[in-house]
């Protein structure tokens, strides 16, 4: 195996850290990408589905998920909004994010 050199980045840790998981619960992985577009959002997956949620609205702004699971991610963001909008600045300035605490 070759030796990586002492700023080498596996491919693999690259890509986990430019959409790191912020939180998890039922099932659903909530994420948010580095230096990603505006407006403020945040990524959901849930198996094979995954959407875009707004901040603001707390809607789907692209994808989608099963109803329940929709509603489990915005019973969640409602309780963490502020946390949300933190790591969303976090993010901006490419920045790792804190993890927050899941649905109980």
């Amino acid at each position: 195996m070759p030796q990586l050199g002492p700023y080498h980045v596996p491919g693999w840790y690259n890509r986990r850290r430019r959409m790191p998981t912020i939180s998890t619960f039922y099932g659903i992985l909530i994420r948010m990408f580095f230096n990603d577009h505006a407006p403020p959002h945040f990524h959901a997956r849930y198996g094979d589905f995954e959407a875009t949620i707004d901040l603001s609205t707390l809607e789907v702004s692209q994808g989608q998920l099963p109803r329940r699971a929709l509603s489990l991610v915005q019973e969640w963001a409602i309780i963490h909004r502020e946390e949300l909008l933190e790591d969303w600045r976090l993010c901006r300035e490419n920045n790792l994010p804190a993890k927050i605490d899941p649905l109980p």
